[in-house]
């Protein structure tokens, strides 16, 4: 190799590096574009109807989105964590009704095997009480669960922090939503001239990806939020208000949240009655299945199909890799990467290679 590529060769290490190393400011940046591809979609309907200039749009997108969550917190909020506080609190008393139900089972199912009158060894026993005996009863267990959830919500371990990423990340989107076309042509000055035109091309289609991402996401978990509150309701489960919101906010995460959500109804229904909880189960996935194959393919029938595997390997991935902001954000990146490995990798550089070896 001559000296020329060696130090190209190296130039591209360091940039892997540097970019490895600054990976945590990377995924705040795409949380950024991401907010910012939220509000573009917004100004873009409002545009749409109204025949209205870009600023007033964009002002009227802002301010009934300040207005909305103005409002949310001032009338959902309180409920939701009264009701939320209730359920943290019936979480231990659950959980001992479910072992109870565990050890009845074992009962039943030894007798069967062995006969009237089989006595469970010692050592199973003295399991099953260890368990039962470090379940406290009292609020101690709630707030510890509730203090576990603060740790986890907070992204740098401290609150300060934490203020700081979401500022940036707010201050990021504003400023690209207020001039898209030019940072995305700051961003296209990265590549080489000859491909820029066909790189604004795959932005562009990138943009268009997340936006219908978007707004399939956000149907879709009012959808699934509506669905498992009236479903909850016939039930005759208590807390239904923060019940179904959780399972909205957890939609957005597939496969882990909406796995998440039906804990919690679960362990409300099993205080009533145990054929509740299995009653809950069943719901929970006749609506997320209904949420898969009906109402998902129905808002998002422009929107590129991810395939189960490929959306649990990105979560995985993008987790280890950026974090629990990594988890959150791991359905817009493999939408991005899908995009960019079709039009770059695949029509770019395959494609034509192909076309070469045939000819």
């Amino acid at each position: 190799m001559r000296f020329s590529q060696w130090l190209a060769l190296i130039a591209l290490l360091a940039s892997g590096l540097l970019l490895w190393e600054l990976r945590e400011v990377l995924i705040h940046l795409f949380a950024g574009v991401v907010l910012s591809m939220g509000l573009c979609t917004l100004t873009g309907r409002i545009r749409a109807k109204w025949s209205i200039p870009r600023p007033f749009a964009l002002t009227i997108s802002i301010g009934g989105l300040l207005i909305i969550i103005s409002l949310g917190l001032a009338v959902v909020m309180p409920p939701f964590l009264e009701e939320f506080q209730q359920l943290l609190l019936q979480l231990p008393t659950a959980a001992k009704e479910l072992w109870i139900l565990a050890i009845g089972a074992i009962d039943q199912i030894s007798e069967i095997v062995y006969g009237e009158g089989y006595k469970q060894s010692n050592w199973s026993e003295s399991i099953f009480e260890n368990v039962l005996t470090a379940l406290p009863n009292g609020p101690s267990i709630a707030s510890g669960i509730t203090d576990g959830i603060k740790k986890i919500l907070g992204l740098a371990g401290n609150l300060g922090s934490g203020l700081v990423q979401l500022f940036f990340v707010l201050a990021v989107g504003l400023m690209v939503s207020i001039q898209p076309n030019q940072y995305r042509e700051v961003a296209i000055l990265l590549v080489p001239s000859f491909y820029r035109r066909r790189a604004r091309a795959i932005l562009l289609l990138c943009g268009e990806a997340l936006s219908d991402w978007m707004t399939g996401v956000l149907l879709s978990s009012l959808c699934v939020a509506l669905l498992a509150g009236i479903g909850l309701y016939l039930l005759g489960i208590k807390l239904v208000f923060a019940n179904a919101l959780l399972a909205g906010i957890l939609n957005i995460i597939p496969n882990f949240g909406p796995v998440l959500s039906t804990i919690l109804p679960m362990s409300v229904a099993l205080l009533d009655t145990p054929w509740k909880a299995l009653a809950v189960l069943g719901l929970y996935v006749f609506v997320q299945n209904l949420e898969s194959y009906v109402i998902t393919p129905s808002v998002m029938h422009h929107q590129l199909k991810l395939l189960p595997g490929l959306t649990l390997t990105a979560q995985f991935v993008f987790t280890i890799i950026f974090g629990p902001l990594g988890l959150l954000l791991a359905l817009p990146l493999a939408v991005v990467f899908q995009v960019l490995i079709r039009e770059v990798i695949i029509h770019d550089l395959l494609d034509p290679w192909k076309k070469k070896r045939l000819a």
